[in-house]
């Protein structure tokens, strides 16, 4: 098994978030590595095609702002340090291979929500991530029972 120095985990901040959590925290523990976490806002212009003729900036910082105190509810129990809890805005994918090379980490943790179907197997995001990442990425199977 790799040694790893530096866990990514990738949070789309729903209450699965925790299972996520769950597992790339015990790898970072069982390797002694850093922790960080990520959570990628899209562009509200993205959302809506950028067709609407209107300034949706208090918007996205108000969504920035609650995605900031989510994710530090969820860091801070861990002693994940403020400047290791991400909130960037943009694709997702692209996003977090952007973070992930910038922090030098070397394993990301991605949640699946095991949709049917081959072309459904990961969400589009955890598709995005497998595919563009220059590191190890774990896919963790998200049970909307927590069931094991």
């Amino acid at each position: 098994m790799s040694q790893y120095k530096h866990v990514l985990i990738a949070v789309d901040l729903t209450e699965e978030s925790h299972q996520v959590i769950e597992k790339g925290f015990a790898i970072a523990q069982r390797n002694n590595a850093k922790v960080s976490l990520v959570h990628a806002l899209e562009p509200l212009g993205f959302a809506y095609g950028g067709d609407i003729p209107m300034d949706l900036t208090s918007i996205q910082e108000q969504l920035d702002q609650h995605a900031r105190k989510k994710i530090a509810e969820l860091g801070g129990p861990l002693n994940i340090p403020d400047n290791c809890q991400h909130v960037i805005v943009g694709v997702p994918d692209s996003e977090i291979h952007r973070i992930a090379k910038e922090q030098d980490a070397d394993l990301i943790v991605v949640g699946s929500h095991g949709r049917h179907g081959l072309s459904l197997l990961l969400g589009s995001t955890s598709t995005g991530v497998l595919h563009g990442a220059k590191c190890d990425v774990l896919a963790v199977r998200i049970q909307k029972d927590k069931e094991k």
